[in-house]
């Protein structure tokens, strides 16, 4: 059978004829051990346990409904998701919710309209809160899978398998949540891409001891892709914890990157920070990340300065350069879109900020200016720089809308037939040679193509417009961030005719502050020629951010305007 010809329940069922007693799946909790409680399934137990899920799926609604998984990350998830998509149903990835009031969780359950939803029974009370129990003919059934038999033989008659394979909802950073359907065409395109991207010097083949390490949430587009569905089409041997294990102690993500051979792993720009900061040498101590195939960074724009101190941190425990793979990508194109070629480690350049207001990226040859990390030359899926009002393409060095076209883009979204429209329709104006007139997907990202690279500008909806200039808010926060260390949050807030700017800055204490608002100001002023109207210091983990550790500025604007920030200068 050929991949390419595959599908996910197809190819796992491969696996456990061809490889049954090899490890698949390796589950590190950190709650049951500190130093990590090890459970391993192999390809043939955890293919049983997705048909045993399936076999109790298949008793409630039909192939082709909605199958939620609410469960906390962990073996149970795999095969929840498994067992979804072995049942023909239409899988949903969420997380747990920390209590009731979970309104992202509330918007999804009321889009997807599941016939099931799949926890365990540690979730149970929980979820139980998002779905009634006195439950009416509409409303879910609710499976604890832990409580089922999952290492019983059981035959079972394979149904047909939807269009869509799950629906990636995407994480309200700047909207309500949308659910982006993904199907199995949208998955082994991307695989491919993925493959021929990152393992280009092994022939677009993994290695067999290639070790897929992970932490990053099975509910989040890279986490599952990355953590679940391609290590299943590639062969290889998932070893993952959950994402509180890596928060409590981020060094215990470094420690598993040095511990399993060839070690490919995905992580943000917050995971970089959080493990320069707390990481000892201590933690370290007998580790060599010489063995480290890929760390892809994505999920978030990567900034140079957190990549520098990250690089430099650990290359005295063996970490090369070259591994680090900056990406860019988005739920809407499944997963990936773009990185540099193999073999190179990061290129970081600087541009001019006066003419990035004006929609133009010129290169400073003084190594001064606003600092980007390139995303390599477009490959593998076509990329196009789009003028928005006029829907042609844009000219090397102009910023404009990042448009992708390919198979690996998404069919659209869930019951949203306009909005598909307007973000997976677009035609381009004047296309020429073997460049497609459409569809288009308009990822609502701003970029640049600078001496053949892709740089990323930020998002279209977060541009900051302050006395008449454009902003990029990630170039006012990384700033910030190379003086205070923290998150930090840059926001345009309503001033009579015009917009203010406003920093919202997270610090440990406020015992240095005068020194660090006359630090940040200065550097504002210098790198951008903005002076700040408003400083906001607030305790660490203040700012609010999506699951995946994106700023939510919309949610900043409304707290500021309300003066619900706790600032540590009131």
């Amino acid at each position: 059978m050929s991949v390419i010809e595959a599908s996910i329940p197809t190819v796992l069922r491969e696996r456990a004829h061809l490889q049954p007693t090899d490890n698949a799946f390796t589950f590190l909790d950190y709650q049951l051990d500190p130093a990590g409680h090890a459970e391993s399934l192999t390809w043939s137990q955890i293919y049983r346990r997705a048909r045993n899920v399936a076999h109790e799926v298949g008793r409630r609604g039909s192939p082709g409904d909605r199958a939620v998984i609410l469960a906390p990350q962990g073996l149970d998830y795999v095969a929840a998701f498994l067992g979804a998509l072995e049942a023909g149903r239409v899988a949903v990835p969420l997380s747990v919710p920390f209590g009731p009031g979970d309104e992202h969780i509330h918007a999804v359950l009321r889009d997807s309209q599941p016939s099931v939803v799949l926890t365990t029974s540690s979730a149970i009370d929980i979820v139980s809160q998002y779905v009634p129990s006195d439950r009416g003919a509409s409303d879910p059934s609710v499976v604890e899978i832990d409580s089922l038999d999952l290492d019983s033989p059981r035959g079972l008659d394979a149904p047909p398998e939807p269009t869509t394979a799950y629906l990636q909802y995407t994480s309200g950073s700047t909207r309500r949540p949308t659910g982006v359907m993904v199907s199995q065409k949208n998955l082994l395109t991307n695989f491919g891409q993925v493959m021929s991207a990152y393992f280009s010097d092994y022939g677009r083949v993994a290695p067999p001891d290639t070790t897929v390490v992970s932490w990053v949430p099975l509910s989040h587009n890279m986490g599952l892709f990355i953590g679940l569905c391609a290590p299943i089409l590639a062969g290889l041997h998932t070893v993952f914890t959950s994402p509180m294990s890596f928060i409590q102690q981020p060094a215990r993500w470094m420690q598993l990157l040095a511990n399993n051979s060839r070690s490919f792993s995905p992580a943000p720009n917050f995971a970089l920070e959080l493990a320069v900061q707390t990481t000892s040498d201590e933690d370290m101590a007998g580790c060599d990340l010489g063995d480290v195939m890929a760390i892809i960074l994505g999920g978030e724009r990567i900034q140079a300065a957190t990549l520098q101190r990250f690089t430099q941190r650990f290359a005295r425990f063996g970490l090369r350069g070259a591994v680090m793979r900056p990406s860019y990508g988005l739920a809407e194109a499944t997963v990936y879109v773009a990185t540099r070629a193999s073999g190179h480690p990061p290129e970081i350049v600087h541009f001019e900020p006066e003419k990035q207001s004006s929609g133009q990226a010129e290169r400073c040859t003084n190594g001064a200016g606003t600092a980007l990390v390139s995303y390599g030359s477009p490959r593998l899926s076509d990329e196009k720089m789009v003028d928005t009002e006029t829907a042609t393409e844009c000219a090397a060095g102009t910023i404009g809308e990042i448009w992708v076209h390919g198979d690996n883009v998404a069919m659209g979204y869930w019951e949203k037939p306009q909005e598909t429209e307007q973000s997976f329709g677009a035609r381009l104006v004047g296309a020429s040679g073997d460049t497609a007139e459409g569809p288009w997907l308009k990822t609502g990202d701003l970029g640049v193509i600078s001496e053949g690279e892709l740089f990323i500008m930020g998002r279209i909806k977060d541009l900051l417009i302050v006395y008449g200039r454009n902003h990029y808010p990630d170039d006012i926060e990384s700033t910030i961030q190379e003086i205070t260390g923290g998150r930090a949050a840059a926001i345009a807030v309503p001033d009579d005719r015009t917009e203010k700017l406003v920093a919202i800055v997270e610090i440990e204490n406020g015992d240095t502050l005068e020194t660090v608002k006359n630090d940040v100001t200065s550097a504002l002023s210098t790198a951008h020629g903005l002076s700040v109207a408003d400083l906001v210091f607030v305790p660490p983990g203040s700012i609010p951010t999506t699951t995946s550790g994106k700023v939510k500025r919309a949610a900043c604007v409304e707290q500021y305007l309300n003066s619900s920030f706790t600032r540590w200068d009131s």
